[in-house]
């Protein structure tokens, strides 16, 4: 393949917002990439055609992210554009690398200290040390706190003050605080170790105090790529300044609507300031969503539309470009067992259906919520997995298994297909490839070595490359002995497998990843917003969090919460984030959520709409749009729907808009069985406002009285 053909492939299929990324120029470049725009793309293309051009060196590019699979993930994209040698790692991979590397000359002969890989004992020790005693929760909290003080370089005789300007909602008082992590950094220093703070902090002293250091680090690394720049806390950002020393070739990808970890330190304020930081820059905007259905889109949006503070100055509001789906389902119960019973059933139903398990999702807002569905998806035997929980390499069964896979590379015949050599090995651990238990502990370990048989059909799929020369290779089939060096490396990366099952996952640890069908559990206020969000910012970090959940779903979503904790519990209200969530008898069904309306919009009592056929009171979205019960027989005029749809098609293609930002199918629908004859029966269809009344209103009534298409919009002028 020529550079150029390969140029040509690097862009084709971009859009124009991609295309505008990839093809900035050198310099500063500031990408606000909304959730499902294909920003990954973007950027591995950028990478990927500055080096085909010959701009720049893949070996002196480090593109940094916040999680190993995505640093993974961005490397085999890179290769596969045929870009291989990039450095992609997350902050303190790249940290880890570099300490290590410059070691011998940064401390002069004496070992590497030891990195923690938990904060937890040693603050036990440390609150110990200063008469606080604390169990395991406790000691997580002051962890928690400690990070934070380190994330943002506050150091422990300045944290009471920082803490009291941040506002932080401490685990203890702030002057406790203050005391355990001063012993904390006493006692790690006493024991020799280090944490992956002090790693960032380690590299940044490097860089900063030795001039040696800088001008290898900088000469080896020119061009920096960042994404998730939104999260982004004040030391990484000290860090990547570090390593750019005063240059600008740089580019940060990121989404302010989706800054959801401002707990930890993480802060907007370098993507929202990346402009005024460099005058130069080049900013693009990605709000074409590949994701999501325009149903799930049309939600995300009225969610974020009410946001205010510092991070809705960047609010993108984003495009649907996939089919149509289903609205999402809004659902309302008596209690929270009832609530997980629900989800539980339906996931059931769905996998039955033909749904993978893999591809369902329960979010909630804390990990404590979780509880409830692993116990009610047990009782309905649904498989399932706990995002955030115990590491998958750390579970014992797969440690175990790694072990017998090991010691297998000495035994299994060399000729074995890998699945099969795979399946053998685990038989050492008791694992068959036959029907796995049912729910609970016992599925869940099935499941975890299950996904290793899966990995280990993907990973024979694709044949080493063995160099013959300096232009030949061959191919030949990957071994055992290759699956488990794969396993090792996937290991010290954390880059897991997908294991079948339904997934449980608070809204944090969703973020990033995406399934077609997601419940959104636990929609109360108390919950979320949590109590502890006390202030504006606070409670608008709930509502982005809100958003994320949301916009994690490809095509079904179901948005739930229950009016009491538990059976015969005090009443609760639904959050304040979905305005329109109406209690209803029966079904627990609730009505879709409002696309506008601010706080005034809120608290005012939704409108009765009643069935023009039976009468009956109207609770679903799309029912209270069309003025009748789903049951209700339809009286729609197919003609004029067909002239309608016709209209929509050639009006969206004039505007270059999507056909349902015009009007949505249900709209259409409801405007042929309806048929107003004046402006007052048009705008009481729902979805059919002041500012649609004046773009499209006198088109569609002329519809109605009988004109066709193309005497409201010529077929030639489009």
């Amino acid at each position: 393949m020529t550079v150029q053909s390969a140029v040509e492939q690097v862009l084709a299929g971009l859009d124009p917002e991609q295309r505008s990324a990839v093809t900035a120029p050198a310099g500063p470049v500031c990408v606000l990439a909304g959730a499902g725009t294909g920003k990954t793309r973007a950027v591995t293309s950028r990478v990927a055609h500055r080096s085909l051009t010959g701009e720049v060196t893949a070996r002196h590019v480090l593109a940094v992210t916040f999680t190993a699979r995505a640093a993974a993930e961005m490397r085999q994209r890179l290769t596969l554009l045929g870009v291989p040698g990039v450095q992609a790692r997350t902050f303190h991979a790249a940290a880890m690398r570099q300490v290590r590397y410059f070691a011998p000359r940064l401390l002069q002969g004496r070992a590497m200290p030891e990195l923690l890989d938990s904060k937890v004992r040693l603050v036990t020790l440390a609150a110990a040390r200063v008469g606080l005693r604390t169990d395991r929760a406790a000691a997580r909290d002051l962890a928690g706190e400690i990070e934070w003080a380190k994330s943002s370089l506050v150091e422990p005789g300045e944290y009471e003050v920082a803490a009291a300007k941040a506002l932080r909602d401490t685990p203890h008082e702030p002057a406790k605080v203050a005391a355990v992590f001063t012993a904390y950094e006493q006692i790690k220093r006493g024991n020799g170790v280090i944490d992956f703070e002090d790693l960032l902090r380690a590299m940044v002293w490097g860089i900063e105090e030795h001039s040696d250091v800088a001008e290898q680090v900088r000469g080896q690394y020119r061009h920096f790529v960042v994404d998730e720049y939104q999260d982004v806390n004040p030391l990484q950002q000290r860090l990547l300044d570090a390593w750019l020393g005063g240059r600008n070739d740089l580019t940060v990808v990121g989404d302010a609507s989706q800054t959801i970890y401002s707990f930890t330190g993480a802060t907007s304020s370098y993507l929202v300031d990346f402009p005024r930081r460099y005058r130069d820059a080049v900013v693009v905007r990605l709000v074409r969503d590949y994701r999501s259905t325009p149903q799930v889109v049309g939600l995300a949006n009225a969610v974020i539309s009410q946001a205010r503070g510092t991070e809705a100055r960047l609010r993108l509001e984003l495009v649907g470009q996939r089919p149509t789906g289903p609205e999402p389902d809004v659902r309302i119960f008596t209690d929270e067992p009832a609530e997980a019973t629900a989800v539980a059933v339906r996931c059931r139903a769905m996998i039955e259906a033909g749904t993978p398990a893999r591809e369902v999702a329960v979010l909630f807002r804390t990990n404590a919520q979780s509880e409830a569905y692993e116990k009610a998806l047990t009782e309905a035997e649904v498989p399932y997995q706990v995002q955030g929980a115990e590491r998958f390499f750390e579970r014992t069964e797969v440690r175990q298994a790694m072990v017998a896979l090991r010691a297998a590379t000495r035994s299994v015949p060399g000729d074995l297909p890998l699945p099969t050599a795979v399946v053998e090995a685990l038989a050492a651990v008791g694992w068959a490839p036959d029907a796995p238990p049912t729910g609970g502990a016992a599925r869940e370990r099935w499941e975890a070595l299950a996904a290793l048989v899966g990995l280990a059909e993907e990973y024979a799929a694709t044949p080493e490359l063995v160099p013959l020369g300096e232009a030949a290779t061959v191919q030949r089939p990957v071994t055992l002995a290759d699956f488990t060096d794969e396993l090792h490396r996937r290991a010290a990366q954390q880059h897991v497998p997908t294991v079948d099952g339904v997934t449980l996952a608070s809204l944090h640890a969703a973020k990033g990843l995406e399934w077609d069908a997601v419940f959104l559990v636990g929609l109360a206020e108390g919950t979320l917003p949590t109590t502890y969000a006390r202030t504006a910012e606070q409670v608008e970090e709930e509502r982005r969090l809100l958003y994320v959940g949301i916009t994690r779903a490809r095509q079904w979503l179901w948005l739930s919460y229950a009016a009491a904790r538990s059976p015969g519990g005090r009443a609760r209200r639904p959050t304040r984030f979905l305005p329109r969530l109406e209690r209803s008898g029966g079904t627990e069904r609730a009505g879709a959520p409002a696309a506008a309306g601010g706080r005034r919009a809120e608290r005012r009592r939704p409108q009765v709409v009643s069935c023009r056929i039976c009468g009956a009171t109207l609770l679903a979205g799309p029912d209270r749009k069309l003025g009748r019960c789903p049951t209700c027989p339809s009286d729609i005029d197919t003609e004029l729907y067909e002239r309608l749809h016709t209209w929509r098609q050639r009006t969206a293609g004039a505007q270059k808009v999507p056909a349902y930002v015009v009007f949505t199918d249900a709209t259409l629908t409801a405007l042929a069985e309806r048929r107003p004859a004046r402006q007052e029966e048009l705008v009481a269809i729902a979805g059919i406002g002041p500012r649609k009344l004046g773009l499209y209103g006198e088109a569609v009534l002329a519809l109605v009285q009988g004109a066709s298409v193309d005497e409201i919009c010529p077929e030639k002028s489009f």
